[in-house]
């Protein structure tokens, strides 16, 4: 519980007055976006009180706690720190930055921007430095609680040689009042605790050898008497541990691989190696599957051909519905073929982007990670929905990954603001402090806790380490006391809720009798949701209040987990550490969660939104020049794949790259794989094929972005064909400049950009238009060969980023407002895109149509997998919300007939079978009516089976099948899943893409939104079961055309049978043909029928009803409109007569 001493809680007003250094700029971003940070102070109640300009008394004691910041952007070539900080500003780096770490911030339209400093976000102990609410001294000044400034291994930071311990607050207090220490009144000599070298050189400061915090604490004394650092007794102290130049090159550690025996790294100059190679399909396979396409295409207008000039004349009904269904498969089948006609593979060269840029060279003289920063988004809506363990899991899974810890920033989106959520993620945070190190000491894959500890098989196969079974089992431990912390949670938060709002109860009842009101009168507290630190949370409240409902809360940003420091951090050998980590480095990637403001009235946009508020955010505090985004269910199962992404967007010609999309790879799907959940004729085959046109569609997740096309910048070359697609010309879209000095600025991309219309584009921060060139620039791949057009230089990327302060995070928090977009081209032409459920394929649409390229990196190894619904039901759902957006795709101008001349033909052709796919259902659900009906009618589609016709049938039917075999060769996938591709294709073909062709014909010609959902839900038999799920009935709508098309072919096969035994001239030829093809129509029906038996063959009643229904209908119409004839002279029962 929080403590009961009036503590002072301030955040300095980036709006306040005065002149210091750097305002100018900063006051023109503030008066852009209007942002100010608000003062509080904390009361014994664990209350807030807010504390405006015209509240207080400027000249008063807390006057001096308004000051001016500037908001930092990460160094380029033109924006390098010209001198190292003082001393001073060190240690007051460190100050804001964890205060900034301890801070809760909140904000939104109309209202300022608030900071509250947490003392804990969960109730558990938490020990990590980077996180807020790590251990740490309380603050020695009298009637304040706050802990002493902190060091990025946590220990104290004392300013004063006297050892006082005090808080940031304090010392920022004393600095302004007369800068003397309180403990012993002398002045502060700041100047002896120089944490913070210069780094603008790019070379490494000379570490002590050894993890002795007595070496650190000698370095006053290694200085001459006039003040400069003694380098002969450095040497002495450190043992002569020079290396190459200025920088200490260790004997073994990180860059041993390019070390020789003498601790000098290898200068010799090596050839330019590509990271990435495409690699072509074998001529065998490819060349066949080619000629087999011109072959069956040749077939199929012979066959439609003959069917057109010899119609049925018997059943001219029959077959103009079937002729205009063949038609159109024909269409359909083009669509989906051509653009397959050049599939390739790539792959990566690892060994060459470590050599490239985490490798000892001249020009990155310091050994620092060459390699641009990447942000993580996480995205999660509902705590009920998506269990925060499972989000808990996946952000564990990225803080480990194989990347520079200081590039790397992680971004959870909850667009629920549920203290659930953000409590989870402070529980994984801290986790995450046994975890990562862990990972990193024994190469630990997946990184992912709860996959990696149910793995089948033996753990210890390629480990080492003598002490990994020991340490396994610490950290396994540590994992299950984890879950149990995550599993309370719930309840936690609601008996802690109960217990504040009683307190406030009896508080309200108390001030009532004092006050001699009615103690009978009812009285109106708000059930509020209470914070582990004793305050209201400031979003979503269990019982839902004004400003703190779903859809009607403030922005929430909190720095989970501060910036790590810019070198390693190695482990302590001491007894408070569970695992041994003396020589892993514990550093962690920055953490943040964020929600977004929403209130009443503003469409949010849903996920687009979401992912939006979050690019602006992380531009403001990060910048990372990529972005990878997840779903909160998909985890990183490859720990390099990052790395293997880089290869491409570092590459020679990477610059053209938009994203780099990964197959998505799914687990807990049942081992038949009914409904074609992995999707692996789409993953490895259009998505391969797709590869090497223009590249792959973008699909939701598993996305390596490149930041600066999401701005809705085009390429720096594009290519444009002519209307026919014979010619095509190169085009440079941006300004030419000179790479090695400095970067563009935002208008030199694009000719109609004026500086003027930034704010119309990006919205009023200033901050956030300032950003864009920087993240252009470190996007580049090095300019290290001559056809690198576009490039930076090498090392540009070595400098550490500065420190978060608390005008960069309130800025950040204000483009998060629901108002942001107002006016602006977010959701337009910047950032994902609005106005379909699939803003996915809609975004990378986008992409393409303005010229650039996208790449379809698969892995060796698995990059990520996530989850998928395996029940029917859930599954059709999922079907209908990816074809109701292809549906809006195509009545939108995102349809492709209306793409730009940078859109290839072949790429052209694919986007349009994405909004042209859905209709095929209309002509499939006629089609599997058509042997029915002619088994009901005794008429076929053509009038005589002759041999042209079976000639035709058979040549386009073998030839589909030598494709279906030579597709799976060149592609990899099994027949076994190809088959069951096909099976689901005509399951939903029949039942969600008709709905939502009804469903999008209703919206665009009415306006009416139709949602299809639930009507009825069973519970799981059996809860042990992993595949409890795939047996679950849940009836929907969606079931309806599937089931009777099922039930109408089987009355069908059952009536044509009887009839023909009955008949006076049996026509066993048209029975034939009619029950083939309905045998077809079943055959692909029969998961869904094995998914309505349910588990052991129980199927609820509604099911028969239906059916029953609606064949008895459709049986009955048929008699009516039909009736069966009979001869009157013949004997009783020659004829069938139906009763």
């Amino acid at each position: 519980m929080a403590s009961h001493n009036p503590a002072k809680k301030a955040i300095r007003n980036s709006g306040a007055g005065g002149s210091s250094g750097g305002s100018g700029s900063n006051q023109a971003n503030r008066g852009a976006s209007g942002q100010t940070v608000k003062f509080a102070r904390r009361t014994s109640s664990g209350r807030y009180v807010s504390l405006s300009r015209e509240d207080i008394d400027m000249s008063g004691e807390i006057a001096g706690d308004y000051m001016n910041y500037t908001v930092h952007i990460p160094p380029t070539p033109d924006n390098q720190p010209m001198d190292g900080p003082t001393e001073t500003e060190s240690v007051a780096r460190k100050a804001e930055e964890q205060y900034v770490s301890n801070s809760l911030f909140t904000g939104g339209f109309n209202s300022v921007t608030r900071a509250h400093v947490m003392d804990k976000v969960i109730d558990s102990q938490v020990s990590h430095p980077q996180m807020v609410g790590a251990k740490g001294s309380s603050c020695a000044m009298p009637a304040c609680d706050g802990k002493v400034m902190r060091d990025e291994r946590g220990n104290d930071v004392d300013p004063c040689e006297c050892r006082f311990k005090i808080c940031r607050d304090c010392y920022m207090d004393a600095l302004k009042d007369r800068g003397l220490c309180p403990g012993c009144k002398e002045p502060y000599k700041t100047e002896e605790y120089d944490d913070e070298p210069n780094f603008s050189s790019g070379a490494l400061s000379l570490p002590a050898p050894g993890n002795s915090k007595l070496a650190e604490n000698r370095m006053s004394l290694m200085r001459s008497q006039t003040g400069e650092f003694d380098h002969n007794r450095w040497l002495f102290e450190s043992q002569g541990t020079y290396g190459y130049g200025n920088a200490y090159w260790p004997k073994d550690g990180m860059y041993e691989e390019d070390l020789e025996g003498n601790g000098m790294p290898d200068m010799v100059d090596k050839g330019w190696k590509p990271l990435t190679r495409k690699i072509p399909m074998p001529a065998g396979i490819i060349s066949p599957y080619r000629l087999l396409i011109f072959v069956r295409l040749v077939a199929l207008g012979f066959f439609l051909n003959w069917r057109l000039n010899h119609p049925n004349e018997e059943a001219m009904w029959l077959w103009g519905m079937s002729i205009v269904c063949e038609i159109w498969f024909a269409f359909s089948w083009i669509l989906d073929v051509i653009p397959k006609l050049h599939p390739i593979n790539r792959a990566t060269d690892l060994s060459v982007l470590k050599e490239k840029f985490d490798t000892v060279t001249p020009a990155n003289p310091s050994g620092r990670s060459d390699l641009p920063g990447v942000d993580f988004f996480v995205s999660t809506a509902d705590p009920e929905k998506e269990p925060p363990l499972v989000t808990a899991n996946t952000i564990l899974s990225i803080l480990a990954i194989n990347y520079p810890v200081e590039k790397l920033a992680c971004y959870i989106s909850d667009d629920g603001g549920a203290l659930l959520t953000f409590e989870a993620m402070a529980e994984a945070a801290s986790f995450a402090n046994v975890w990562v190190p862990f990972c990193r000491k024994h190469d630990i894959e997946p990184r992912n806790p709860d996959s990696y500890f149910n793995l089948k098989g033996d753990p210890t196969k390629n480990k080492r380490r003598a002490d990994f079974v020991k340490d396994r089992r610490k950290a396994k431990r540590e994992y299950d006391e984890f879950k149990v912390r995550i599993n309370g949670l719930p309840d936690s938060i609601r008996r802690r809720s109960d217990a504040f709002n009683a307190r406030e109860e009896v508080k309200a009842m108390k001030k009532i009798k004092e006050s001699g009101g009615d103690p009978m009168e009812p009285i109106k507290i708000a059930k509020a949701t209470w914070m582990a630190d004793g305050t209201h949370w400031p979003g979503t409240w269990a019982a839902s209040a004004p400003e703190h409902g779903k859809g009607d809360h403030a922005s929430i940003l909190q720095v989970m987990l501060k910036p790590p420091s810019p070198d390693p951090l190695y482990g302590m050998p001491d007894e408070e550490q569970i695992i041994d980590y003396s020589d892993v480095d514990i550093r962690l990637p920055m953490l943040v969660y964020m929600s977004r403001e929403k209130r009443r009235g503003y469409d949010h946009n849903k996920k687009a939104g979401a992912m939006n508020a979050l690019v602006r955010a992380s531009a403001i505090m990060s910048n990372g020049p990529f972005i990878l985004n997840l779903d909160c269910d998909h985890y990183i199962y490859n720990s390099d794949a990052l790395r293997e992404g880089m290869c491409f967007m570092m590459d020679r010609g990477g610059d053209r790259i938009c994203y780099i999309q990964f197959p998505q790879r799914f687990e807990g799907i049942d081992p038949s794989d009914r409904y074609a959940n992995h999707n692996t004729v789409f993953f490895d085959g259009n998505m391969r094929a797709l590869d090497g046109v223009q590249g792959p569609v973008y699909v939701g997740t598993g996305c390596l972005f490149r930041r600066f096309a999401l701005y809705g910048f085009d390429p720096p070359r594009a290519t444009e064909y002519s209307p026919l697609f014979m010619n095509k010309h190169k085009k440079n879209t941006y300004k030419e400049a000179d790479a090695e000095s400095q970067a563009l600025r935002a208008e030199d991309f694009d000719a109609e950009l004026d500086p003027a219309l930034l704010p119309k584009r990006f919205g009023n921060s200033a901050a956030l238009s300032e950003s864009i060139p920087v993240a252009e620039f470190q996007g580049r791949p090095l300019a290290d060969h001559p056809g690198v057009k576009h490039g930076r230089p090498p090392g540009a990327l070595t400098v550490p980023r500065p420190p978060l302060d608390p005008s960069t995070v309130a800025e950040a928090v204000s483009v998060t407002s629901c108002w942001y977009e107002d006016k602006t081209e977010w959701g337009d032409r910047v950032g994902w895109i609005y106005g379909s459920v699939t803003e996915d394929v809609v975004t990378g649409y986008r992409m393409h149509n303005r010229g650039w390229r996208s790449v379809y990196c698969v892995t060796k190894r698995d990059a990520f997998r996530g989850s998928a619904p395996i029940n029917l039901t859930d599954r059709l759902h999922q079907v209908l919300r990816w074809a109701t957006g292809s549906v809006e795709i195509f009545f939108s101008r995102n349809n492709a007939l209306l793409a730009s001349r940078r859109l290839k033909l072949l790429q052209r052709l694919a986007y349009l079978n994405v909004g042209i796919y859905p209709f095929t259902s209309i002509f499939l659900v006629v089609y599997c009516f058509l042997p029915a009906f002619s088994l009901f009618s005794g008429y076929f589609i053509v009038q005589t089976l002759n041999v042209t016709f079976l000639v035709y049938l058979l040549t386009i039917t073998l030839t589909l099948i030598a494709l279906a075999i030579l597709e799976v060769k060149w592609s990899g996938v099994g027949l076994e899943e190809w088959w069951r591709n096909e099976q689901f294709w005509l399951i939903s073909g029949t039942s969600a893409h008709l709905y939502a062709v009804v469903q999008g014909l209703l919206k665009v010609i009415a306006g009416i939104e139709i949602s299809f959902t639930l009507t009825s839900k069973s519970a799981a038999e059996d809860e042990d079961d992993i595949y409890a799920d795939l047996y679950l009935v849940k009836w929907t709508s969606l079931m309806i055309p599937p089931i009777t098309i099922m039930m109408v072919n089987i009355i069908a096969i059952a009536f044509g049978f009887a009839k023909t035994i009955y008949s006076e001239i049996p026509k066993w030829s048209k029975l034939m043909g009619g029950a083939f093809f309905s045998f077809w129509v079943l055959a692909h029906l029969y998961p869904f029928a094995k998914g309505l038996m349910g588990r052991r063959g129980k199927t609820p009643t509604i099911v028969f009803v239906w059916s029953g229904l609606i064949a008895i209908t459709i049986s009955l119409l048929w008699i009516a409109i039909s009736p069966p004839k009979g001869t009157d002279a013949s004997p009783l029962g020659s004829t069938f007569q139906f009763p």
